[in-house]
């Protein structure tokens, strides 16, 4: 009787070990929501390489990654991503189709050192200046291709269009004389120009000056330049918080409802938040941007959260857009239709309406 009691504990512990084995939680993922992953471009590999067990593939469409990651078992959606990020969605394919891509509009751009050869703004830089970078003229930065080609990119862009003016600056240096340089370089071009083909917006992803700017050294020579640059009647689009300059901010698309601006989300993917009312908000995430750190290596990255660095060159080209339906509107009044055609997103942010802004921008045009 003894001996059966045992026999009937066996299959008994062994079904407890199997559950216990099932109930083992999974190996940890090497990826995580969110996490960039871009293969390195500057140490010479080409490559980044995950497999299958790295990842989930219900997060890729939050990671940052470029076309030197390999996603194995993933690369089709990958390239669905990438294409998808192209869209600067929010109906602005629809006005480039009524023939509005900011031609005729110049715009300017201060950022990091720019190779000028990539296919998405080649032949639309008007001038370059350099205030400083001491980069070899071989070697481009990250975020000098992103910015100038959601601004105007061929196939990205939101006023593929426009030209640039672009002057190049040191943002590692913290140095605000360096963007106050490229401000100056961009007053005296625009003197140049003859009524009618004047730069008319500045966009400069960073915060040269004001409360929480990164920046060290001669903030108070942001604020004269861009005190200079209003008498001159440029606009400028920057990062700080600031009533006049610092009027965007970021926020999302809704992935399965890009067009609709009332589908957006203040903030960011990981940490959303309601958009002051004296802010717009702008993509800045789930977008494909251009990429090229060596001459002639032109690519992509897509980025799953990006920063309000992408936020500023969308707005730029928004209103370079409604500037070549009416050239005639200040700067005043073509931020004003700005506000008064946004959107309200999901949480109660106010978020840029391309399509809503060109038609009040026609409606002016009207007699």
């Amino acid at each position: 009787m003894e001996h059966k009691k045992i026999l009937l504990c066996v299959p008994l512990v062994l079904l407890l070990l199997t559950a216990c084995e099932s109930e083992k939680e999974a190996p940890a993922l090497t990826v995580n929501p969110y996490d960039d992953i871009r293969a390195s471009t500057w140490s010479g590999d080409n490559k980044s390489v995950y497999e299958e067990s790295d990842y989930s593939r219900d997060d890729i469409f939050t990671f940052t990654f470029n076309e030197g990651t390999v996603l194995k078992g993933s690369e089709d959606l990958q390239a669905q991503m990438m294409e998808e990020g192209k869209d600067p969605g929010l109906g602005v394919r629809s006005i480039h189709e009524q023939g509005i891509t900011g031609a005729g509009v110049h715009v300017a751009i201060i950022d990091q050192n720019l190779l000028t050869d990539h296919p998405e703004f080649a032949g639309k830089i008007a001038a370059y200046h350099d205030t400083g970078c001491e980069t070899d003229e071989n070697r481009g930065s990250m975020h000098g291709p992103a910015v100038t080609s959601i601004l105007v990119g061929e196939t990205l862009g939101v006023a593929p269009g426009a030209d640039v003016y672009y002057a190049a600056a040191p943002s590692w240096k913290c140095d605000s004389q360096y963007y106050a340089e490229g401000l100056y370089w961009i007053i005296e071009e625009n003197k140049k120009l003859p009524e009618g083909e004047k730069i008319r917006v500045v966009s400069v992803s960073a915060a040269p000056s004001g409360p929480g700017s990164p920046f060290t050294e001669n903030l108070d020579m942001w604020d004269e330049a861009l005190a200079a640059a209003k008498d001159e009647g440029i606009l400028v689009l920057d990062c700080r918080s600031d009533a006049e300059t610092g009027i965007i901010a970021p926020a999302y698309y809704d992935r399965a409802h890009r067009e609709d601006p009332a589908m957006c989300v203040g903030g960011f993917p990981s940490s959303t938040y309601q958009i002051p009312a004296a802010q717009i908000g702008a993509p800045t995430s789930y977008r494909t941007v251009a990429e090229e750190y060596s001459k002639g290596s032109p690519s992509y990255q897509y980025t799953g959260q990006g920063g309000l660095s992408w936020g500023i060159p969308y707005a730029a080209g928004v209103l370079a857009l409604g500037w070549q339906v009416n050239p005639d509107l200040s700067n005043e009044q073509i931020v004003q239709l700005l506000f008064d055609t946004c959107s309200t997103g999901t949480n109660g942010s106010n978020i840029v309406h391309p399509t809503a802004f060109i038609a009040a921008v026609q409606d002016t045009l009207q007699p």
